[in-house]
């Protein structure tokens, strides 16, 4: 008995002094070290608890050594954590999308994510934050499923082309961009202030009427939080840029070897008798690129109270060009303020605007004769400073070098945007929106041309000094006004309806002058103020533009117990570009949703977790020119008067009253799942799209109407039809094994078909050019798809003259033929080659686009990568100049230079024959894979901040544009001009850069 009172004794004490109560305290944050008010901590297997104060702080007293409490608040993951000391936490929750219903941005509202019935994607400031995009559209390229981004060039500031399914139209195929509420351009905004983008790729989009056939891009951009303090954040980044890739040319004694067998072949004397110590020579590439500086610094102040929010947010981006630097460089900065009042318990005003000013100077560039064209084009012979006098590489190419530090221009825009909007709730599911978005940007340029010589006969001497200046004024504005209607019948039937207009208007004009002999030949006093000089050619310009554009809209949305979804709209749109009696046309569209999810025998699935079914169907507008119906006077007219001859105007592009909007016929159907308690996401698409009445600019017409004449042109003509159709497919899944690991896995697939099915009276649209003086080699012509490259078809090289009697002659194409020269195919199968023998070589666009991103999180480590790639697409090498003395490719070293010797490369000879001609032999497949973004972050841990008075501290290393793997022999083989009929001809691209970065993201 004694022995047994002692154990429980002794258990009882072991027990009490194993678990003593202690007082906790702490402070529970978001992930991005914002405080949560209003947080629940619960003691668990208790009734004990407590909430977060206004800074997410909490004590709690009395709590058992041992013991586990619970912390939750809603749109968070519940977190568990084992009280062990009385020692401050710092708790981060994670967000749960599933309970977060998470909001979408549709167009003029918004719906919850599982009740959206269109093909929408979604990119967050999250991905933002880890790609650090220069231009807001890169964060676009490789996140979103049939979403392609494509940059015309690598330089400073040159932007990027945004496509949505591919390329259906042969003008203009980029989407509407709504920032806020206003038309905008990605390239004027902050990244850094950017919360989501909303894409809408169906007919979802009909809301948006002539608008949105090429598919919209919403923006919206970062607010406070109500009853928040002020929370000051920054980001930055410095780093350093180089080259992507060097083109492998030959070196001066490779050069000056087969320029000798060139000429021996011809019965020429040899230009090089003795190589021997020629060695390398110069690498002008080399001498070109160099390392570059990049900077970025954005701070933002962000907060709000009980009937307010604010934001402020300010940015500098700073960045050199790895060309000529300090002739090719970028300058941005931004101003953004976004504030909201409630005014009164029916009444809240939202303002939100942005500054944007940028300063660019670049260099010629995706051109013949550009720096980079002569780059590759030089002699590796020539020394540094040494000009080619002779002429021996021909009128057009000059010493890379000089021709850059003769190389003067500036270009500076600036913009003032934003919206102001006003939101009524006259009762209880009703409210009233109106908001006008504002626009108005400005810009000046001015580049000089000094008195040069860069050898006899050269097309780039300059014998007189010249400064031309140029000014713009861009206005725009859209004033909307729309009610909504929300209201539920019968507990089960929700209903929403919304009404409204929109008013639109944009208006600008230019002005550009030209003046000649510059005073001292010198930038420094390059303004037409100063320059006196006189000429008899017209040296100023101008013109002005004013469309508008009147729409009312309309959209019913329904669903029954959030199982079956219904969406309905109409737009109503009049454009002032067209004739009165074609401004005003309808466009019409339909969604509908199942949410199999919902039903019983799926209801209570542990696995399902959501599975819908949706479609949609319905037409979009969209509108490639303005004054389409009206003659202007834009042509050029030189008149005799007294004898004097007089600069004047004329008629220019011929009018069409006929002219109307094109039109997209959009169809979708699309499954969306969700499985495994919402960890992983699929989302698939079927799309097709006709789009009717093309708008094709320069349309054949009678030439006695006038359209060869100086500055006039062939009107633009509804004439023809596409079709695009594909599949896209995204899986996204995440999956946190504890609190220190979680795995983070996106993907994303688009397979597109585009094909011309219709065009009048078969004629075939013709652009795009390769050397000099050849046919253009891009179509539009039905069969086939918007641009493809059209040429002759080679068959190998010719061995012997054998091979050369028994083909068909090549003559009718200017040259017979001898062994190792191309040998071309009989298309049409007449018994000779000609120009008639030209066929399909490829196209500029992909038949596949993907994206794959991976993340890792390992306590405070976090490690992520973005990759894009573009499969099934070709583009032209045209940076080789069709001149006998000129630097080549490396390829050249196997050239055909007997029987057997290749049967790809032809032989190397100054004499006349066929192989310059644009053939397969210049078409390359330009498939790819990128790694675009690399990063590796660490976060001091919550201990460390909260004892530093801090919210977040992060630093970070990243690489943009890491590797590219290709065939292609170019410097980019994503890029492209973004044109439909002669895009995907590479004059010689300024590559993109190669970004080594480290990064700050603080929070106080």
């Amino acid at each position: 008995m004694r022995h047994t009172l002692f154990k429980i004794l002794a258990l009882f004490f072991i027990t009490y002094s194993g678990a003593q109560n202690i007082e906790i305290s702490g402070n529970v944050q978001d992930e991005t070290g914002f405080p949560i008010p209003g947080a629940n901590i619960i003691v668990k297997n208790t009734s004990k608890g407590t909430t977060t104060d206004f800074d997410g702080n909490f004590v709690l007293a009395g709590v058992e050594t041992g013991s586990t409490i619970s912390i939750s608040y809603i749109g968070y993951v519940t977190r568990d954590i084992v009280i062990t000391d009385s020692k401050k936490l710092t708790i981060q929750l994670r967000e749960d999308l599933a309970q977060l219903d998470e909001v979408v941005v549709v167009g003029y509202g918004t719906q919850k994510k599982k009740d959206v019935t269109g093909a929408v994607s979604i990119v967050s400031a999250a991905t933002l934050e880890e790609l650090r995009p220069i231009d807001a559209a890169q964060a676009l390229q490789g996140t979103s499923a049939g979403v392609s981004v494509t940059a015309p060039s690598g330089s400073p500031g040159g932007g990027f082309n945004i496509l949505i399914r591919g390329v259906s139209s042969n003008g203009d195929n980029g989407p509407l961009i709504i920032i806020d509420g206003y038309k905008g351009d990605l390239n004027s905004i902050n990244p850094s202030d950017i919360e989501t983008f909303s894409i809408l790729k169906d007919a979802q989009a009909a809301i948006y009427g002539i608008e949105g056939a090429n598919g919209v891009v919403l923006v919206t951009t970062k607010t406070g939080k109500k009853n928040s303090k002020a929370r000051i954040s920054y980001s930055g980044y410095t780093g350093v840029q180089e080259t992507t890739r060097e083109l492998p040319y030959l070196n001066a004694t490779e050069y000056a070897l087969i320029l000798n067998e060139s000429y021996a072949a011809n019965g020429q004397t040899l230009p090089f008798p003795n190589v021997s110590g020629l060695g390398t020579g110069v690498d002008w590439q080399n001498e070109l690129f160099d390392t570059a500086p990049i900077t970025n610094h954005s701070l933002s102040v962000t907060g709000g109270g009980e009937k307010s929010t604010y934001y402020f947010g300010g940015s500098i981006l700073e960045q050199d060009g790895i060309v000529a630097s300090d002739k090719s460089n970028f300058q941005r900065a931004n101003a953004k303020v976004k504030l909201t009042f409630e005014l009164s318990d029916k009444l809240k005003f939202t303002t939100s605007a942005n500054y944007f000013n940028q300063n660019r100077r670049s260099i010629g560039e995706n051109a013949l004769g550009t720096p980079l064209f002569n780059a590759l084009n030089y002699a590796p012979t020539y020394s540094l400073d040494q000009q080619d006098t002779s002429g021996f590489l021909g009128n057009e190419v000059v010493n890379p070098i000089s021709q850059i530090a003769n190389t003067y221009n500036e270009y500076n825009g600036s913009s003032i945007e934003g919206t102001f909007q006003l939101e009524y709730e006259a009762f209880e599911g009703f409210k009233i929106t109106s908001r006008v978005g504002l626009k108005a940007y400005n810009d000046t340029g001015k580049s000089f041309s000094p008195i040069v010589n860069y050898g006899s006969g050269k097309v780039f001497n300059t014998d007189r000094s010249s400064v031309n200046q140029s000014k713009n004024a861009n206005n725009s504005y859209t004033w909307d006004t729309f009610a909504t209607y929300n209201k539920v019948f019968a507990e089960d039937h929700n209903t929403s309806f919304t009404l409204g207009t929109s008013a639109q208007r944009a208006w600008g004009d230019n002005i550009s002058a030209t003046g000649f002999d510059v005073p001292n030949n010198s930038w420094e006093f390059a303004d037409i103020s100063l320059a006196n000089g006189l000429s008899e050619a017209k040296t100023t310009g101008s013109f002005i533009y004013d469309s508008r554009l009147s729409s009312f809209f309309g959209r019913v949305q329904y669903d029954y117990k959030s199982k079956y979804l219904l969406s309905a709209m109409i737009r109503r749109d009049g454009s002032s570009d067209f004739a009165p009696e074609n401004r005003i046309d309808y466009f019409s569209s339909a969604t509908a949703g199942w949410k199999l999810s919902e039903e019983n025998f799926l209801k209570d699935s542990e696995t399902i977790n959501l599975l819908k079914l949706r479609a949609s169907y319905g037409t979009l507008g969209n509108n490639v020119g303005d004054d389409l119906y009206r003659a202007l006077l834009s042509g050029e007219a030189t008149y005799v008067f007294d004898g004097a001859l007089i600069t004047g105007t004329a008629n220019g592009r011929l009018p069409n009253a006929d002219a109307t909007w094109e039109t997209a016929e959009k169809l979708d159907i699309g499954l969306d799942i969700n499985l495994f308690d919402n960890k992983l996401e699929i989302v698939a698409d079927y799309f097709v799209e006709d789009r009717n009445d093309l708008l094709i600019g320069g349309f054949p017409v009678s030439g006695i109407l006038g359209a060869s004449a100086p500055g006039a042109g062939l009107p633009t003509v509804n004439a023809g039809t596409t079709r695009n159709k594909g599949l896209e497919l995204f899986l996204n899944y995440k999956h946190s094994f504890s609190d220190d690991v979680s795995f983070g896995i996106s993907y994303n697939a688009t397979k597109i078909d585009g094909e011309v099915t219709a065009v009048s009276n078969d004629i075939i649209s013709e652009g795009g050019s390769f050397s000099v003086g050849q046919p253009a080699i891009s179509r539009m012509e039905v069969g086939q798809p918007i641009g493809y490259f059209y040429g002759l078809k080679s068959d190998g090289i010719f061995q012997n003259q054998a091979e050369v009697n028994a083909h068909p002659s090549q003559t009718g194409l200017g040259s017979a033929a001898s062994p190792g020269d191309i040998r071309y195919v009989d298309v049409n199968g007449d018994g000779e080659i000609t120009i008639a023998d030209r066929t399909y070589l490829g196209k500029p666009q992909a038949d596949y686009i993907m994206g794959l991103n991976l993340s890792f999180n390992y306590k405070n480590f976090d490690f992520g990568t973005y990759m894009y790639a573009e499969l099934g697409k070709e583009t032209v090498r045209n940076y080789e100049r069709d001149q006998p003395n000129v630097n080549r490719l490396n390829l050249y070293l196997n050239r055909w230079t007997g029987e057997g010797s290749s049967n790809t490369v032809p032989r190397a000879t100054v004499g006349a024959t066929t192989n310059k001609l644009f053939s397969d032999f210049y078409v390359e497949d330009s498939s790819f894979l990128r790694i675009q973004n690399i990063q590796l972050g660490y976060s001091l841990p919550g201990d460390v901040i909260e004892k530093l008075g801090i919210s977040k501290f992060r630093l970070y290393a990243s690489v943009n544009n890491a590797f590219t793997f290709t065939k292609y022999n170019g410097y980019d083989p994503a890029a492209t001009n973004g044109s439909a009929i002669g895009g995907g001809i590479d004059y010689g691209f300024y590559p993109i850069s190669r970004q080594f970065i480290l990064g700050l993201n603080l929070s106080i």
